[in-house]
């Protein structure tokens, strides 16, 4: 805890240049506690007083203040920024003529106090989106093949999600097809902070991926169990903060990792991306089945590269066909016995290819576009949901 200051004697009063120092004038440790409220670190986006980060503050009589800071480890590669954010917060006190800022280490029982206020008291490895008071709402993207568009889809619904003001998170659970990170320009590995993976944000979207943890493009190759423990910790061991909406990237099919989020996110909500032509509605029919055997919901869904427009004379040419994402949605609403709605058809644009080769989706892009305002429309519609009971224990008791 920060240690109080105390006022100067008489003959400690100082002259400075261009003012007189007086008992007045000399900081008040409230006045240093409140300004360090306002520092963030830089990788948890937490106030650092609420971190235990601040060990120690001192006032001296010539309005010089000391502050301690506890890094988490080391060699932090962000310490200079901290220093310097807690040196530009505190300066602008009335009474401040100097401020030093000294770095030190938490102690392995400083570490874990940190770790277990991250997690919000839970226990270990518990993923706080399965918890019965999680008002995060989870959307697992899916689809029955590859190719139609789904991690294009997944970026873009996020940036336009965070767009809107949500707080948004993207699991990267395509394992061996990891494209996230390349899809929203990251290149920089997440930071692990006492023991916490802290995902790294673009657009404002916080991501975690398989792929962040292997050297270059070097191929995963896991088996059903490897699958369902990495995803485990992709789920449990970040910190995420406190997310509105979460999204899964899952690789196309019904195999194993499918499975696992229906195991350790009950309460996750499916969508189907497929592409109007028989074949992609055909397996996407059988993706979105699978909510039967998991006892999941459909959310609804989304039709991908729904046409092209000519760029001469802007009639819609159905490159892939027509209608079948609404025969889709027609077909899983009578397998499942209830409402699959068509989410939104998004048209083919060339630019969502090339968003997601430079990190930067076409929603940011160019949010007027065709595929831009399909996009935004289905992710308001997204956001305006409230979370699913679907998977959730009610806590009912007998009369």
């Amino acid at each position: 805890m920060p240690r109080p200051s105390r006022s100067p004697t008489p003959a400690e009063v100082a002259t400075y240049p261009g003012r007189i120092m007086t008992n007045a004038a000399i900081p008040t440790i409230e006045a240093v506690s409140a300004a360090l409220a306002t520092v963030k670190d830089p990788e948890i986006h937490r106030p650092i007083t609420d971190l235990g980060m601040v060990d120690d503050v001192a006032i001296a009589a010539d309005g010089t203040v000391a502050v301690k800071i506890l890094l988490t480890t080391a060699g932090c590669p962000l310490k200079d920024r901290i220093t310097s954010d807690v040196t530009a917060a505190v300066s602008p006190l009335d009474g401040v003529t100097r401020v030093q800022v000294a770095l030190d280490v938490m102690s392995d029982e400083q570490k874990n106090a940190l770790r277990s206020k991250l997690q919000g008291g839970r226990p270990a490895r518990q993923i706080p989106f399965a918890q019965p008071g999680s008002l995060t709402r989870v959307y697992a993207i899916a689809s029955g093949k590859g190719g139609v568009g789904k991690s294009s889809t997944t970026v873009n619904l996020a940036a336009a999600l965070a767009q809107n003001g949500l707080t948004v998170g993207i699991v990267d659970a395509d394992v061996y097809g990891h494209s996230m990170p390349r899809m929203l320009g990251i290149e920089t590995p997440p930071a692990i902070v006492s023991g916490m993976i802290v995902p790294p944000e673009a657009h404002g979207v916080k991501v975690v991926s398989a792929g962040m943890f292997v050297e270059g493009n070097r191929p995963i190759a896991w088996r059903g169990p490897m699958l369902h423990k990495a995803l485990e910790q992709l789920l449990a061991d970040v910190y995420w903060g406190d997310l509105d909406i979460l999204l899964l990237d899952l690789p196309p099919g019904t195999g194993d990792m499918a499975i696992s989020v229906a195991q350790l996110l009950p309460g996750a909500e499916l969508i189907i991306v497929t592409t109007p032509q028989l074949a992609a509605r055909e397996v996407a029919e059988r993706a979105g089945a699978i909510a039967a055997q998991t006892q999941q919901r459909l959310a609804g869904v989304i039709e991908n590269m729904a046409g092209l427009p000519c760029p001469h004379c802007g009639e819609m040419i159905d490159v892939f066909g027509v209608g079948g994402g609404q025969a889709v949605a027609v077909s899983l609403s009578q397998i499942l016995g209830t409402d699959v709605p068509l989410l939104g058809s998004v048209p083919i644009d060339p630019r969502m290819r090339e968003g997601g080769d430079t990190g930067t989706p076409i929603v940011v892009a160019d949010p007027g576009s065709d595929a831009g305002v399909a996009l935004h429309k289905i992710a308001k519609d997204l956001g305006a949901r409230t979370r699913s009971l679907a998977g959730r224990s009610l806590s009912l008791s007998p009369v």
